[in-house]
């Protein structure tokens, strides 16, 4: 954690300079969740929601949000992005409770990584999950939202999320 590179010479936070990182094809892809009742579940499931598909809103708000990471995240670089995917997977959590896992893989060549634009496209779709379901129900619960892999670079520090105990 010595290797802090955000900090200018006067201790202020700074965008870090990659011009001289050379441009490979980098991979990224996180996760998060969205626990939802009974009801939003089979409203969600019988395209009942009066905002519309649930899902399909969901997934564009996440790709939205990852080709716009670096307007909203202070520090992050503007970036090309080459690919993003977006997919959910339902598992029931209780009688009465069903959670909605979302991934996210962002892909680009650039001399940066793409893990905050995969965080930042599951947490927009999560939360719009939650925007268009609230008038059912508000007790929906967000997350755990993390990184699951990322790969590419020069420094040979890929990462594996090796689990995740929900």
């Amino acid at each position: 954690m010595n290797d802090l590179t955000h900090f200018n010479e006067q201790g202020r936070a700074k965008m870090v300079d990659v011009s001289g990182k050379p441009e490979t094809v980098r991979t990224a892809s996180a996760q998060s969740s969205i626990e939802v009742n009974e009801i939003i579940y089979e409203h969600i499931m019988s395209n009942k929601i009066k905002k519309g598909d649930v899902l399909s809103v969901a997934q564009v708000a996440g790709i939205m949000a990852a080709k716009k990471t670096w307007e909203i995240i202070p520090m992050c670089h503007p970036l090309p992005l080459k690919g993003i995917n977006i997919s959910f997977g339902w598992r029931k959590k209780t009688d009465e409770n069903w959670q909605l896992n979302i991934q996210a893989s962002v892909k680009t060549i650039g001399n940066t990584g793409v893990e905050m634009e995969a965080l930042t496209a599951v947490s927009a779709a999560a939360l719009t999950v939650y925007d268009m379901c609230k008038a059912v129900d508000k007790s929906m619960i967000i997350g755990p939202t993390y990184l699951i892999e990322k790969t590419g670079g020069t420094t040979g520090k890929d990462y594996k999320r090796l689990s995740h105990d929900d």
